[in-house]
Protein backbone atom coordinates (compact mmCIF):
# COMPACT_ATOMS: atom_id res chain seq x y z
CA UNK A 1 0.00 0.00 0.00
CA UNK A 2 1.10 3.42 -1.13
CA UNK A 3 1.77 5.96 1.70
CA UNK A 4 0.47 9.28 1.27
CA UNK A 5 -0.86 12.56 2.33
CA UNK A 6 -3.84 14.92 2.31
CA UNK A 7 -3.21 18.49 3.17
CA UNK A 8 -6.04 20.84 4.54
CA UNK A 9 -5.98 24.45 4.50
CA UNK A 10 -7.40 25.23 8.07
CA UNK A 11 -8.27 29.11 7.67
CA UNK A 12 -11.14 30.95 9.27
CA UNK A 13 -11.61 34.65 11.46
CA UNK A 14 -12.54 32.16 14.01
CA UNK A 15 -11.80 28.72 15.54
CA UNK A 16 -11.97 27.01 18.79
CA UNK A 17 -10.54 23.46 19.42
CA UNK A 18 -11.77 22.20 22.91
CA UNK A 19 -9.34 20.34 25.02
CA UNK A 20 -10.71 20.50 28.27
CA UNK A 21 -14.09 22.38 29.88
CA UNK A 22 -13.99 23.15 33.44
CA UNK A 23 -17.57 23.89 34.74
CA UNK A 24 -17.99 27.60 32.90
CA UNK A 25 -14.60 27.72 31.37
CA UNK A 26 -13.95 26.71 27.35
CA UNK A 27 -10.81 26.45 26.82
CA UNK A 28 -8.86 26.13 23.25
CA UNK A 29 -5.77 25.12 22.17
CA UNK A 30 -3.37 26.91 19.76
CA UNK A 31 -3.73 25.18 16.87
CA UNK A 32 -6.12 21.70 15.63
CA UNK A 33 -6.70 18.60 17.60
CA UNK A 34 -6.96 15.35 16.26
CA UNK A 35 -10.34 15.27 17.97
CA UNK A 36 -11.93 18.34 15.85
CA UNK A 37 -10.14 17.52 12.88
CA UNK A 38 -11.43 13.77 13.32
CA UNK A 39 -15.37 15.35 13.54
CA UNK A 40 -14.26 17.53 10.47
CA UNK A 41 -13.76 14.31 8.47
CA UNK A 42 -16.53 12.07 9.87
CA UNK A 43 -19.00 15.58 8.84
CA UNK A 44 -17.21 16.01 5.39
CA UNK A 45 -18.11 11.67 5.15
CA UNK A 46 -20.84 11.91 6.45
CA UNK A 47 -20.55 9.61 9.82
CA UNK A 48 -22.83 9.65 12.49
CA UNK A 49 -21.65 10.87 15.80
CA UNK A 50 -22.33 7.01 17.34
CA UNK A 51 -20.73 5.21 14.82
CA UNK A 52 -17.78 4.79 17.03
CA UNK A 53 -16.04 2.19 14.65
CA UNK A 54 -15.89 4.92 11.39
CA UNK A 55 -14.49 7.16 14.45
CA UNK A 56 -12.01 5.14 15.28
CA UNK A 57 -10.56 4.06 11.96
CA UNK A 58 -10.22 7.91 11.14
CA UNK A 59 -8.55 8.51 14.56
CA UNK A 60 -6.22 5.92 13.60
CA UNK A 61 -4.60 7.90 10.72
CA UNK A 62 -1.44 10.07 11.66
CA UNK A 63 -2.00 14.09 11.93
CA UNK A 64 0.42 16.67 12.00
CA UNK A 65 0.05 20.75 11.84
CA UNK A 66 1.95 23.40 11.09
CA UNK A 67 1.29 26.88 12.62
CA UNK A 68 1.25 29.01 8.95
CA UNK A 69 0.26 32.30 11.38
CA UNK A 70 0.00 32.18 14.95
CA UNK A 71 -3.65 32.58 16.28
CA UNK A 72 -4.54 35.72 18.89
CA UNK A 73 -5.99 34.00 21.99
CA UNK A 74 -9.12 35.81 22.78
CA UNK A 75 -12.64 35.20 25.16
CA UNK A 76 -16.05 35.92 24.97
CA UNK A 77 -18.87 35.59 27.30
CA UNK A 78 -22.11 33.27 26.78
CA UNK A 79 -24.77 34.44 29.35
CA UNK A 80 -27.39 31.41 30.32
CA UNK A 81 -30.49 32.29 31.90
CA UNK A 82 -32.58 30.45 34.39
CA UNK A 83 -30.11 27.58 34.73
CA UNK A 84 -31.60 25.26 38.25
CA UNK A 85 -29.28 23.59 40.57
CA UNK A 86 -29.10 19.96 40.91
CA UNK A 87 -32.13 19.57 42.79
CA UNK A 88 -33.74 21.46 39.96
CA UNK A 89 -34.41 24.66 41.79
CA UNK A 90 -32.95 27.85 42.83
CA UNK A 91 -32.94 28.95 39.23
CA UNK A 92 -30.33 31.72 38.36
CA UNK A 93 -27.78 33.28 35.84
CA UNK A 94 -24.66 31.41 34.68
CA UNK A 95 -21.73 33.30 33.05
CA UNK A 96 -19.32 31.10 31.06
CA UNK A 97 -15.89 32.14 29.38
CA UNK A 98 -15.13 30.86 26.09
CA UNK A 99 -12.22 31.06 24.48
CA UNK A 100 -11.24 30.71 20.68
CA UNK A 101 -8.59 31.59 18.47
CA UNK A 102 -8.85 34.80 16.32
CA UNK A 103 -6.98 35.31 13.00
CA UNK A 104 -4.87 31.90 13.11
CA UNK A 105 -4.02 29.77 9.87
CA UNK A 106 -2.96 26.31 9.79
CA UNK A 107 -1.75 23.49 7.50
CA UNK A 108 -3.33 20.25 8.89
CA UNK A 109 -1.75 16.82 7.04
CA UNK A 110 -3.32 13.44 7.38
CA UNK A 111 -1.29 10.62 6.83
CA UNK A 112 -2.51 7.15 5.19
CA UNK A 113 -3.03 5.19 2.03
CA UNK A 114 -3.49 6.84 -1.47
CA UNK A 115 -6.91 4.76 -1.95
CA UNK A 116 -8.16 6.44 1.67
CA UNK A 117 -6.91 10.28 1.54
CA UNK A 118 -8.14 10.33 -2.31
CA UNK A 119 -11.91 9.17 -0.69
CA UNK A 120 -11.29 12.02 2.54
CA UNK A 121 -10.16 14.32 -0.38
CA UNK A 122 -13.85 14.02 -2.09
CA UNK A 123 -15.83 14.05 0.79
CA UNK A 124 -14.18 17.44 1.83
CA UNK A 125 -14.14 19.05 -1.39
CA UNK A 126 -18.30 17.84 -1.56
CA UNK A 127 -19.00 17.06 1.97
CA UNK A 128 -22.03 15.42 3.84
CA UNK A 129 -22.71 17.91 6.06
CA UNK A 130 -21.40 21.46 6.56
CA UNK A 131 -18.05 22.00 7.96
CA UNK A 132 -16.72 23.95 10.34
CA UNK A 133 -14.20 24.94 13.08
CA UNK A 134 -14.83 23.96 16.83
CA UNK A 135 -18.29 26.15 16.82
CA UNK A 136 -21.58 25.75 14.16
CA UNK A 137 -20.56 29.46 13.69
CA UNK A 138 -16.63 29.51 13.18
CA UNK A 139 -16.63 28.44 9.27
CA UNK A 140 -13.89 28.39 6.88
CA UNK A 141 -12.80 31.45 5.82
CA UNK A 142 -11.44 29.56 2.82
CA UNK A 143 -11.61 26.39 0.64
CA UNK A 144 -9.81 23.63 2.66
CA UNK A 145 -8.60 22.11 -0.53
CA UNK A 146 -7.81 24.03 -3.86
CA UNK A 147 -10.66 23.20 -6.64
CA UNK A 148 -8.54 25.48 -9.48
CA UNK A 149 -5.34 23.58 -10.79
CA UNK A 150 -3.51 27.11 -11.46
CA UNK A 151 -4.06 28.01 -7.60
CA UNK A 152 -3.18 23.93 -6.08
CA UNK A 153 -0.12 24.51 -8.10
CA UNK A 154 0.52 27.94 -6.66
CA UNK A 155 -0.66 26.73 -3.07
CA UNK A 156 -0.68 23.19 -2.66
CA UNK A 157 -3.36 21.58 -0.68
CA UNK A 158 -5.21 18.19 -1.62
CA UNK A 159 -3.52 14.81 -1.96
CA UNK A 160 0.58 14.21 -1.89
CA UNK A 161 2.58 11.37 -3.01
CA UNK A 162 4.92 12.08 0.23
CA UNK A 163 5.07 11.31 4.13
CA UNK A 164 3.45 13.74 6.57
CA UNK A 165 7.32 15.33 7.62
CA UNK A 166 7.98 15.86 3.92
CA UNK A 167 4.73 17.84 3.36
CA UNK A 168 5.33 19.86 6.46
CA UNK A 169 9.05 20.93 5.33
CA UNK A 170 7.85 21.38 1.95
CA UNK A 171 4.15 22.72 1.55
CA UNK A 172 3.89 26.15 0.10
CA UNK A 173 3.63 28.38 2.83
CA UNK A 174 -0.18 29.23 3.17
CA UNK A 175 -0.21 33.12 4.44
CA UNK A 176 -1.80 35.45 1.71
CA UNK A 177 -1.81 38.58 2.80
CA UNK A 178 0.84 40.67 1.11
CA UNK A 179 1.59 42.32 4.77
CA UNK A 180 2.83 39.26 6.39
CA UNK A 181 4.94 38.33 3.40
CA UNK A 182 6.69 42.04 3.64
CA UNK A 183 6.96 41.55 6.97
CA UNK A 184 8.70 38.44 7.01
CA UNK A 185 11.12 39.16 4.07
CA UNK A 186 12.27 42.20 6.40
CA UNK A 187 13.21 39.73 9.24
CA UNK A 188 17.31 39.16 9.31
CA UNK A 189 17.56 35.76 9.85
CA UNK A 190 15.77 31.99 9.62
CA UNK A 191 11.93 32.46 10.22
CA UNK A 192 10.61 29.01 11.88
CA UNK A 193 7.06 27.81 11.72
CA UNK A 194 5.69 25.46 14.99
CA UNK A 195 4.43 22.11 14.02
CA UNK A 196 2.47 19.48 16.27
CA UNK A 197 2.89 15.86 15.01
CA UNK A 198 1.72 12.48 16.24
CA UNK A 199 4.22 10.46 17.73
CA UNK A 200 5.19 7.25 19.32
CA UNK A 201 5.91 7.35 22.86
CA UNK A 202 9.16 6.27 22.43
CA UNK A 203 10.17 8.82 20.55
CA UNK A 204 12.65 11.58 22.86
CA UNK A 205 10.55 14.73 23.38
CA UNK A 206 7.02 13.47 23.46
CA UNK A 207 4.23 15.18 25.27
CA UNK A 208 0.57 13.65 26.08
CA UNK A 209 -2.11 15.48 24.29
CA UNK A 210 -5.75 14.30 25.77
CA UNK A 211 -7.59 14.50 22.29
CA UNK A 212 -7.69 11.06 20.73
CA UNK A 213 -11.31 10.24 20.32
CA UNK A 214 -12.94 6.60 20.93
CA UNK A 215 -16.65 8.18 20.59
CA UNK A 216 -18.72 11.05 20.06
CA UNK A 217 -21.93 9.70 21.16
CA UNK A 218 -24.30 11.52 22.53
CA UNK A 219 -23.80 11.42 26.09
CA UNK A 220 -21.08 9.02 25.60
CA UNK A 221 -18.33 11.37 24.53
CA UNK A 222 -14.98 9.87 25.45
CA UNK A 223 -11.52 10.61 24.72
CA UNK A 224 -7.85 9.21 25.87
CA UNK A 225 -4.55 10.38 25.55
CA UNK A 226 -1.83 10.23 22.60
CA UNK A 227 1.73 11.26 22.30
CA UNK A 228 2.69 14.25 19.51
CA UNK A 229 5.88 15.89 19.30
CA UNK A 230 6.24 19.48 18.97
CA UNK A 231 8.93 20.96 16.62
CA UNK A 232 9.79 23.64 14.00
CA UNK A 233 10.35 23.38 10.19
CA UNK A 234 12.32 26.60 8.66
CA UNK A 235 10.46 28.93 5.99
CA UNK A 236 12.45 29.01 3.09
CA UNK A 237 12.56 30.12 -0.06
CA UNK A 238 10.68 27.53 -1.97
CA UNK A 239 8.21 27.92 0.53
CA UNK A 240 6.71 31.20 0.34
CA UNK A 241 7.04 31.42 -3.38
CA UNK A 242 5.43 28.34 -4.04
CA UNK A 243 5.24 26.92 -7.27
CA UNK A 244 5.25 28.58 -10.25
CA UNK A 245 1.51 27.92 -11.90
CA UNK A 246 3.37 28.84 -15.11
CA UNK A 247 6.30 26.36 -15.21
Amino acid sequence: MTTATLALRIDAPMQSWGVRSRFINRYTAMEPTKSGLVGLLGAACGVERGNDVRIQELAALRIGVRVDREGLLERDFHVTQDVPNTEGRMHRTVVSDRYYLADALFLAVIEGTADTLERLEQAVLSPHWPLFFGRKSFVPGAPLIETDQWRRRRWGTGVRDESLEETLKRHPWLENRDEQRTEVSKIDGDVWLRTVVDAPASDHGTELRHDYPESFGEGDRRFRSRTVRSGHVRLDEAMINGVDPCS
